[in-house]
C-alpha cells in the first residue's frame, strides 16, 4: 500500500486531486485540521477536506483520511465525532508536526515527550468515533531524540490506533536527511497493527531500500511524490512506462485551473511556482519553466504560457495515466 502524505501548505486538496490522477496512490491523508479548544463548524472540515462532499474520495476515486491535530483529548474526541459524521475514509491524528508554533502549544511532535498523553488522546478519539470508521496515527521517532520511539508507538496502539505511520526522524531532525529507517523494525516487530514507513523516499530505488531496511511493506510518500508525480506508479508497477514531462503538461494545466478556482488571484502564481520548484528536482524542463516564470505574477500571463504549451491530445494522455 502506498499513501500520500499530508504536507501543510503544499499538499492540499488541489494537489491531492492532481497527483492521484496519475495512479499508484492507494490512500491520502489530508493536511491537519487544528483543534484548539472549540467544536469546529462543519465548514472547517470541508475547507481542508472538500473530498468529504464526494464520499471522502479524490476526483480519481482515491480515499482520503482526514487528519486532526491538537492536545486536548476531550476536544479532539468531540471534533472527531463531528468529522466522522461527514463520511471521511478514516481519521488520522497528528503526533509529528515539527512546527515551533504548534509544539509551543503542546501539539504535534511535542506530545511525543509524554507517551501517556498519546494513549489518552487516541483512546478518547477511538471511543468517540463509530467502530466502522478507521482511526490511525502519524508520529516521528521522538522530540529531542529517538529514545522513546517504541514506547510512543506502543502507547498509540494501546489507545486504539489501527495503523501507525512512522516518519523516521525526530522533531530535532526536522527534514534533514537521512531518514532513520533502521529505527522502524523495532517498532514494527513490537506492534500488531500495520506500520507504515515514511521519510526520504524520492525514487523507486529508495522505496525498495526503505522496505528492506524497515521491513515495512506499506510506505508513505511526501516530497518525493510532489517532485515526481510518477513515483507511486513506478513503485507499484516497475515495468510500466515512466511518467515523463509531456505527460505532466495536462496535469499542470488542470492544477492551474483548480488553483484559479480556489485561490485568490494574488496567490495563484505562487502556487504554480511552488510546485514547479519541486518538479525541477526530477525534470530539467521544470527547471526551465520555473526560471521563465520566476518573476511572473500576473495570472493572465501564466494562463497564456500554459495554453501555449498544452498538448493537442491532453485529455487522452491524462486518461492514459489513470
Amino acid at each position: 500500500m502506498l499513501l500520500l502524505a499530508p504536507m501543510e501548505g503544499l499538499l492540499d486538496h488541489t494537489l491531492r486531486d492532481i497527483l492521484t490522477r496519475v495512479g499508484g496512490i492507494d490512500r491520502c491523508v489530508s493536511e491537519f485540521i487544528r483543534v484548539t479548544g472549540t467544536l469546529l463548524p462543519e465548514k472547517a472540515f470541508y475547507r481542508v477536506v472538500p473530498e468529504l462532499r464526494h464520499g471522502g474520495r479524490t476526483h480519481a476515486g482515491v480515499p482520503v483520511r482526514a487528519q486532526l491535530m491538537g492536545s486536548d483529548p476531550v476536544c479532539l474526541a468531540e471534533n472527531a465525532a463531528r468529522l466522522a459524521s461527514l463520511g471521511p475514509a478514516g481519521i488520522d491524528i497528528n503526533f509529528g508536526c515539527p512546527a515551533k508554533v504548534v509544539n509551543r502549544h503542546g501539539g504535534g511532535a511535542a506530545l511525543l515527550q509524554d507517551p501517556s498523553q498519546l494513549t489518552g488522546i487516541m483512546a478518547a478519539v477511538r471511543r468517540a468515533v463509530p467502530a466502522q470508521v478507521p482511526v490511525s496515527a502519524k508520529m516521528r521517532l521522538g522530540f529531542h531524540d529517538a529514545s522513546r520511539a517504541l514506547e510512543c508507538a506502543l502507547a498509540l496502539q494501546d489507545g486504539g490506533a489501527e495503523e501507525l505511520v512512522v516518519h523516521a526522524r525526530t522533531r530535532a531532525d526536522g527534514y534533514r536527511p537521512p531518514a532513520h529507517w533502521d529505527r522502524i523494525p523495532e517498532i514494527r516487530e513490537a506492534l500488531h497493527i500495520p506500520v507504515v514507513a515514511n521519510g526520504e523516499i524520492w525514487t523507486a530505488a529508495d522505496a525498495q531500500r526503505c522496505r528492506e531496511v524497515s521491513g515495512c511493506e506499506h510506505l508513505m510518500l511526501g516530497r518525493g511524490m510532489v517532485s515526481d508525480p510518477g513515483l507511486a506508479w513506478a513503485i507499484a508497477s516497475p515495468g510500466r512506462r515512466p511518467v515523463g514531462w509531456a505527460d505532466l503538461q495536462p496535469l499542470l494545466k488542470a492544477f492551474w485551473d483548480l488553483v484559479c478556482a480556489h485561490v485568490v488571484p494574488r496567490h495563484q502564481a505562487g502556487r504554480l511556482k511552488q510546485w514547479l520548484n519541486y518538479l525541477r528536482r526530477r525534470f530539467p524542463e521544470a527547471e526551465a519553466a520555473y526560471m521563465e516564470l520566476r518573476v511572473v505574477n500576473d495570472p493572465r500571463r501564466i494562463n497564456a504560457w500554459l495554453q501555449a504549451r498544452a498538448p493537442v491530445a491532453a485529455p487522452a494522455r491524462e486518461a492514459a495515466l489513470g
